[in-house]
C-alpha cells in the first residue's frame, strides 16, 4: 500500500534522526500512509502530540527505522574506512570495539584530513538508504519545488 499523500523528505529525515538519537525503542516515529504526517513518541519525553489510537495498524502507519536497521552505524563507518582509508582499516575496526567509538573515529578522521569527507559520505548514504527504505515500504517522497529547499513544517519535536 502506498501513501495517498507524499511525505516530505526533510520530515522523514528529522524523524529518522529523532529515532536514531536514542537507544532502540526510546524515541519512535511513525509515518501515516494515509496522510503523510509523521507522529512522534518517546518513553523519556512528554511530547504534546498524542499518538493515534490505531498507531499499531501496519496498514496505516509505518515505524521509522533506527540507523542500525539500515546499516548506517558502525557498518557505515567501517565501509567508509575501507573505501577511503584502507591503510587505517585495522585502527578503525579497533576503535569500534570500545565505548566512545564515534568520538575516537572522528578524531582519527580529523587527523587524516577526512572529517568533511566522512560527513559528506554519511549524508549521502543516509539519504540513499532512507529513500530506499521508503520505497520498499511504499512511502512516496514529495518532490521539492524546483530550486527551493523543502521547508520544515514545524511539526517535529526538538531532538
Amino acid at each position: 500500500m502506498t501513501s495517498s499523500v507524499p511525505v516530505k523528505f526533510d520530515d522523514l529525515l528529522m524523524a529518522f534522526d529523532w529515532v536514531s538519537a536514542s537507544p532502540d525503542m526510546v524515541n519512535q516515529a511513525f509515518v501515516s500512509r494515509v496522510t503523510g504526517q509523521v507522529h512522534w513518541s518517546s518513553t523519556f519525553s512528554d511530547l504534546e502530540e498524542e499518538l493515534p489510537d490505531d498507531i499499531e495498524d501496519g496498514s496505516i502507519y509505518v515505524p521509522v527505522p533506527h540507523k542500525r536497521d539500515l546499516n548506517l552505524g558502525k557498518k557505515l563507518a567501517i565501509a567508509f574506512a575501507e573505501e577511503r582509508l584502507p591503510g587505517s582499516i585495522n585502527a578503525v575496526r579497533e576503535i569500534f570495539h570500545k565505548r566512545g567509538a564515534y568520538g575516537r573515529f572522528k578524531d582519527l578522521l580529523e587527523r587524516k584530513g577526512m572529517l568533511q569527507a566522512w560527513y559528506d559520505y554519511d549524508t549521502r548514504e543516509t539519504e540513499s538508504a532512507l529513500r530506499a527504505w521508503a520505497e520498499e515500504e511504499g512511502i512516496v517522497i514529495a518532490a521539492a519545488a524546483m530550486g527551493a529547499p523543502e521547508k520544515n513544517t514545524g511539526d517535529s519535536p526538538a531532538p
